[in-house]
């Protein structure tokens, strides 16, 4: 009955997967025929594929500048500075808290969770493999992980990023009760370098979903499909290979100019000489020689053909900035002290902020962190929750607060000169509204302005002969 019904399943996920296919065929068969009602071929014209792949990604990533650059880019900044997990409201180190660094720094997830996300950006989804203790022999990677429940201990050993070329979905949940409806239940899974004896084997092995984070970007109809990074600026990415490479080749060949050789009209070249004459020439073009020696015969150098692709490249640049929303001096790695690069790093922040909050956390960080607290690898927070906490992008750098605190020392200056200044504005409301400090900057200044009087006043009663003769007119509560 179970492998009826297996069978069945399987079919139906075949069938889905095929008429996910096929959908994506036809819209790729449209592909750049929407001029001229079909009769122009744009992306025949101009040599786009119509259909792409993860290994079209993968090898841009690979080999292209530009593609890695947009990958690498968002990735490297989100997952900059720490990222603390804590309770709320909790200011000790609890149980969940200390447990959770010792299982960071054990499994090093920081970094594989940033290789992971860079792999779910290539392709339409990426997975995290959880390496449970329960696994023995490699059937078991079919069967839901253990329960920790009845005494069994199930530890995790290890997490293994893969992307989507190595995590092919092998049966979606297809039972309309289930809150996974629709999901995928089983993957195969290639995990590579497995036999130390023969470099670069690999074994597949059937997974079951529990042992298993799926993650993906940009979904659209479905929650496990999601748009690979660089699917919707892979043209743009042609487009700046031809204009690079075609100026790289153009200043190859154009820059060192041709030759043509003209015979004098009254000189007759015997066949022996004209020989010679293309054998100097051939060796001239390939560098073995630098001069030419040919009786009757002139060379007039060709006028080169070079131009500039500076203007079409940026242009390439400014259209693939504006649907990824990288600022074109961060993509390129330019950043300078320009005017409107302030600008482009605030937004880029703001950017980057949105994606930590948006995207990694419900995606990456917090479906772990609940399957570890499932599994009890992870105690219960003593507050029944947990809160993600990521390094401050806006934080100034060490520059930026010393001029803030130079800015801040003259305005001090500038309104302690001035007698009618604090009859003008209060003291407070200097600090508060003028210096610009945060309400827990106004708090901490009010304590330690506080402490240091009380200090001064303990000093003053324990050195009485020094208050007579620094202050001959202290009050008489003082002097008691």
């Amino acid at each position: 009955m179970k492998r009826t019904k297996f069978a069945a399943n399987s079919k139906q996920d075949t069938l889905t997967i095929n008429s996910l296919l096929e959908g994506r065929a036809r819209l790729a068969s449209l592909m750049g025929q929407q001029t001229f009602g079909g009769d122009r071929d744009l992306y025949k014209s101009m040599g786009y594929p119509r259909e792409l792949g993860y290994e079209n990604f993968e090898l841009s990533y690979k080999r292209h500048d530009i593609a890695k650059a947009i990958i690498k880019r968002p990735v490297e900044a989100t997952w900059s500075g720490e990222v603390q997990v804590s309770e709320f409201g909790d200011s000790k180190d609890t149980e969940f808290e200390k447990e959770w660094d010792r299982m960071e720094k054990r499994l090093k997830l920081k970094a594989t969770f940033s290789r992971l996300d860079k792999l779910t950006s290539l392709g339409r989804y990426g997975v995290l493999l959880l390496g449970f203790s329960d696994v023995k022999k490699i059937e078991d990677f079919s069967t839901p992980v253990a329960s920790t429940k009845g005494g069994k201990k199930v530890e995790l050993l290890y997490v293994k990023p893969l992307g989507e070329a190595a995590a092919k979905i092998h049966k979606l949940e297809g039972r309309p009760s289930s809150p996974r409806y629709g999901m995928p239940d089983q993957y195969n899974l290639t995990i590579k370098s497995v036999n130390v004896t023969t470099p670069g084997s690999t074994q597949t092995i059937l997974v079951h979903h529990s042992r298993v984070i799926h993650v993906a970007w940009d979904c659209m109809e479905n929650d496990y499909l999601g748009t690979p990074v660089l699917e919707v600026v892979f043209n743009r990415l042609m487009d700046l290979e031809k204009l690079v490479g075609g100026s790289a080749e153009m200043f190859w060949r154009g820059a060192r100019p041709g030759y043509q050789a003209v015979v004098d009209k009254e000189y007759t070249l015997s066949t022996p000489q004209e020989k010679r004459m293309i054998e100097q020439l051939d060796e001239y073009e390939n560098n073995l020689r630098r001069f030419f020696a040919q009786e009757g015969v002139e060379l007039k150098a060709l006028a080169p053909q070079v131009s500039d692709p500076k203007g079409h490249v940026e242009i390439q640049v400014q259209m693939i900035s504006a649907v990824t929303g990288i600022p074109q001096r961060i993509l390129l790695g330019s950043e300078k002290g320009e005017l409107s690069s302030g600008q482009d790093s605030d937004m880029w922040k703001t950017t980057i902020q949105d994606r930590r909050q948006e995207q990694i956390e419900p995606s990456i960080l917090r479906p772990f962190i609940d399957k570890m607290l499932e599994m009890e690898l992870l105690p219960k927070p003593n507050t029944e929750d947990y809160m993600i906490k990521w390094s401050d992008l806006f934080a100034p750098s060490e520059k930026e607060r010393a001029e803030t605190g130079k800015i801040r020392a003259t305005a001090v200056q500038s309104y302690l000169n001035n007698p009618m200044a604090v009859e003008v504005i209060p003291p407070d409301m200097f600090v508060e509204f003028m210096l610009g400090l945060t309400k827990e900057q106004l708090i901490l200044a009010n304590k330690m302005r506080e402490q240091a009087i009380s200090a001064e006043e303990i000093f003053n009663l324990e050195n009485p002969e020094e208050e007579e003769v620094d202050a001959p007119e202290a009050t008489p509560e003082i002097k008691k």
